[in-house]
């Protein structure tokens, strides 16, 4: 599981771009599905976005194992907001206190193909991007504090660890006879102690993670860097490539006038 949490052999194309130039690009694409919900913008976002896939390394598996809550919950959204949202047009689903019709239906893929186009870059973003590029990257061009940026740096490097810690308490408490197994309650009961053991430990590692790196001189006033963030034409590519995509999909859902402004409702 640790070895999916990593970059390890990923030399790919967009693994070499400056991490703030991806960003800039995610950020662009992010800001114009957000304004609106219609399938058709989100659509011509989310094609763009899967003939990416081969650029970032990113194979289906791959986004399924990184991005499967993200996933579930565009899905689970747009299910909901087509039997939730008011009805309009010919009724297509009459089950009790839900229904759906034709214009619910539209804005429910809409919402699920827009929580698509919102979660892929996401996923594609950390797996084309090495944490510690993308610290040097804030540090020394986003100009943020070293501080918050070597503790995020930690955190990230932890989470690969901690996925690790998980499998490991699950298999000492199976091997003591507390497995996830039995009833739905039995298992949830199970879920939580194993949930709070990973906690216990987090904070642990955590703690003395802060003392070792301040004991290392990581808060002190000034400091250098082993390795220097740049700027290549990759990544003016790379920004031109999000303008490029998140300009066509507004300008493809204004030709076909399905742009639904998220405030006006129109």
């Amino acid at each position: 599981m640790r070895q999916q949490l990593t970059l390890a052999g990923n030399h790919a194309l967009l693994a070499r771009a400056n991490p703030l130039s991806k960003f800039a690009a995610v950020l662009l694409i992010t800001a114009v599905l957000a304004l609106s919900i219609d399938w058709v913008s989100a659509s011509v976002a989310l094609v763009f976005e899967l003939l990416l896939f081969p650029l970032a390394g990113l194979t289906l598996s791959l986004l399924w194992q990184r991005g499967w809550p993200l996933i579930i919950a565009a899905a689970v959204g747009g299910w909901s907001t087509s039997i939730l949202a008011p009805d309009s047009g010919r009724i297509l689903l009459d089950a009790g206190i839900w229904t759906m019709s034709e214009g619910s239906l539209q804005l429910g893929v809409g919402f699920m193909l827009r929580g698509f186009a919102i979660a892929l870059p996401a996923v594609l973003l950390m797996s084309c991007t090495d944490p510690t590029d993308l610290a040097d990257a804030l540090a020394q061009k986003a100009r943020l504090p070293h501080r918050f940026v070597l503790g995020t740096l930690a955190a990230m490097r932890l989470v690969g660890l901690m996925a690790e810690e998980w499998q490991t308490i699950g298999m000492a408490r199976r091997a003591r006879g507390v497995g996830s197994r039995g009833s739905l309650g039995q298992r949830v009961k199970a879920t939580l102690g194993q949930s709070f053991g990973l906690l216990v430990q987090a904070v642990r590692r955590a703690s003395r993670l802060a003392v070792t790196m301040e004991a290392r001189g990581f808060g002190g006033g000034q400091r250098t860097w082993a390795r220097e963030s740049t700027f290549s034409t990759l990544d003016l590519g790379v920004v031109a490539g999000g303008v490029l995509v998140a300009g066509l999909a507004l300008f493809a859902a204004l030709a076909a006038g399905t742009w639904n402004m998220v405030w006006l409702g129109s």
